[in-house]
């Protein structure tokens, strides 16, 4: 439990009602005067029937215990404002779009009403996270870094005929940062006729935003254009260096040397009319997008993953990213010493019989991580917009396989290409389902 449930809801409804801008606009309408006296008595009822930490339920409850009020001024101002940090009137309202007291269809896409432990239920059972589609009320996919849009497309063709049989709805929404328009990038970018038997299919709701920035999705969101939530958030083959490096344990000065010292020396340029990033590698001067060397780190992607979606799923993660990723995932801080690099050489002394468990896991097996060492708590959602959606703080199932490609399972293009790369050390695939 959070050392202050009170603070964490607070935080979770104010950053709810901002998300959901049509929800919020009409709770205008529970407020007044005819209806008031429902809306409270239905608020009453939600109060009472969901799974809160005590001291916030007792807290609302305490709103309810006076007589029946006629109009927000009648409510206690100072415990609606210790539950949610607003003023009354905005208070009752966010508590309304919380326990979804404002009618649904408001919102334009739905969000599955399963809770965290019902989709680790069905996850469990299936060797296939993706088949969660077919056990849950809302099929929805978030792709980040879609790239050539394979996976979508395999995607569409698995689920996709299925799903209209059964007259279900089936989005996928996909986020690149490749501008479409720019010269960089090659074969990373948007197939274009791939692209358009995507929006031509009658049976998705297709939607790709191309030079979009996973984590500036604010603008997206303003218009509804995306989701409040997935069922499904995936990422294939993390970026390298994007999120090879975790800026909360590595120094800027030591991620540069080590870029300088693997990748070569860098620096901006252009590219035609183009910004770009110039790196001697090897004898060459090799072209990027100007942000290739931007990084993120794995902590601020699991987050992302995890308020975006009600189980994620990264695939092809290669083998440096897997390291850093899987050193935030587990709870002992030793995992996560400060400026120092992950290689062949430390890893199995850094992170000891847990390397010697995943290293020896067979390409095609899978492993509960809580069976080999014990989960990190509280780590996500350091910012307030992460706490919305019941405000996940850490992954309360990992499960961890070895390999790029599995039968039954959709794959980016990315990941069948490992197959051919000998030379390569087989990546993993990673299955997490958010608390």
């Amino acid at each position: 439990m959070s050392p202050d449930p009170l603070a964490d809801f607070r935080r979770v409804v104010s950053v709810r009602a901002r998300q959901f801008p049509g929800q919020w606009e009409t709770s205008k309408k529970l407020m007044e005067g005819a209806i008031f006296p429902s809306t409270l008595a239905r608020l009453c009822a939600a109060v009472q029937s969901k799974d809160l930490p005590v001291s916030v339920k007792e807290t609302l409850l305490r709103l309810f215990e006076q007589p029946v009020p006629r109009r927000v001024q009648d409510l206690d101002g100072g415990c609606l404002k210790s539950v949610t940090g607003l003023p009354p009137a905005k208070a009752l309202r966010a508590l309304t779009v919380f326990f979804e007291l404002v009618p649904a269809a408001t919102m334009r896409w739905p969000v599955t009403h399963l809770s965290s432990g019902e989709v680790e239920e069905v996850v469990r059972r299936q060797d296939n996270p993706f088949d969660l589609l077919h056990h849950t009320d809302v099929a929805s996919v978030l792709e980040i870094g879609a790239g050539d849009l394979s996976f979508a497309e395999e995607l569409a063709d698995l689920y996709g005929p299925e799903l209209t049989q059964q007259h279900r709805p089936f989005i996928i929404h996909c986020l690149d940062r490749l501008d479409p328009r720019s010269q960089l990038g090659g074969p990373l970018h948007a197939n274009p006729e791939r692209l358009q038997k995507l929006q031509r299919r009658a049976e998705v709701s297709f939607s790709f935003f191309g030079d979009q920035d996973m984590f500036t999705l604010g603008g997206l969101d303003k218009q509804e254009l995306l989701a409040p939530r997935y069922t499904i958030a995936t990422c294939w083959a993390p970026a390298t260096p994007t999120f090879a490096y975790e800026p909360t344990r590595l120094s800027e000065t030591f991620i540069r040397k080590e870029l300088e010292s693997t990748k070569g020396a860098f620096h901006q340029t252009r590219f035609g009319k183009e910004p770009a990033l110039e790196v001697q590698h090897a004898g060459r001067a090799l072209l990027f997008p100007p942000w290739k060397f931007e990084i993120v780190g794995p902590l601020a992607l699991l987050s992302l993953l995890a308020r975006r979606g009600f189980l994620c799923v990264l695939g092809a993660v290669d083998a440096q990213v897997f390291w850093e990723l899987l050193a935030q995932l587990l709870e002992e801080p030793r995992y996560r010493s400060l400026d120092q690099s992950f290689t062949p050489v430390n890893l199995p002394t850094i992170f000891g019989e847990v390397y010697h468990v995943l290293a020896g896991l067979p390409i095609g097996e899978s492993i509960d991580l809580a069976g080999v060492a014990a989960l990190r708590r509280h780590y996500l959602g350091s910012s307030s917009s992460s706490a919305m959606d019941g405000g996940a703080g850490h992954f309360r199932y990992v499960r961890i396989s070895r390999g790029a490609t599995f039968p039954g399972i959709p794959a980016s293009s990315t990941a069948r290409k490992f197959t051919s790369m000998t030379e390569e050390v087989p990546p993993w695939f990673i299955t997490l389902v958010p608390a």
